[in-house]
């Protein structure tokens, strides 16, 4: 299955959780796209309430239906709890520790910076935003592309930096020091029901 392409807004009305994580598209109509959305109340069904609550995940994170599914089966094999290591896993990617650190204001921005080649993992170019990183990793902005607009104004719009992430603006360079806890993940998300939804 492809990416999704189409309007990021309507998709986050529509699964009602903010996809951007600035808040911005529920702020004014918080209720699903169309011209039923404020009167609709539609009972979903259990398979419904899994359904949405993948897709809440998948697209909060951008990635297709194959590698979102690789990287549950990949949660599975690891010791603990699966819901919890398959959420792990998503936050390690190379294009989310980027977003997380400020370098771009939307995932989909960190992707294109990856995909473009402009970030460095532990001094080599990465340009795979699907690259796990491992802690004690360190991610940064290649010499060449540290002058880049879009980057300046994303960290200047940057007030938080999870813990498990360091950043030097200055150096433009940063570390993941160690994998999250569930508490620092998106709250929003049931990760339960997307365990059950795959186990069906």
């Amino acid at each position: 299955m492809a990416r999704y392409t189409g309007p990021s807004w309507k998709l986050s009305r529509r699964l009602g959780v903010s996809l951007s994580g600035t808040g911005k598209e529920l702020a004014k109509r918080p209720y699903a796209p169309g011209q039923h959305g404020p009167n609709q109340r539609k009972k979903l069904s259990e398979y419904g309430v899994q359904l949405q609550e993948k897709q809440k995940l998948r697209h909060m994170y951008g990635v297709n239906e194959r590698q979102f599914r690789r990287t549950f089966d990949d949660a599975g094999k690891m010791s603990g709890i699966v819901g919890e290591n398959f959420m792990i896993l998503l936050e390690s990617r190379l294009d989310n520790v980027v977003y997380r650190m400020g370098l771009a204001r939307t995932r989909r921005a960190a992707r294109q910076l990856v995909n473009h080649g402009h970030i460095t993992v532990d001094g080599k170019r990465v340009d795979i935003p699907s690259f796990r990183v491992k802690p004690g990793q360190t991610i940064a902005v290649r010499e060449k592309s540290r002058n880049f607009d879009v980057i300046k104004e994303a960290l200047d719009a940057t007030n938080f930096v999870p813990a498990y992430v360091t950043f030097d603006t200055e150096a433009l360079q940063g570390t993941f020091t160690r994998y999250p806890e569930r508490s620092e993940l998106p709250a929003e998300i049931t990760e339960a029901l997307i365990v059950e939804f795959y186990s069906r």
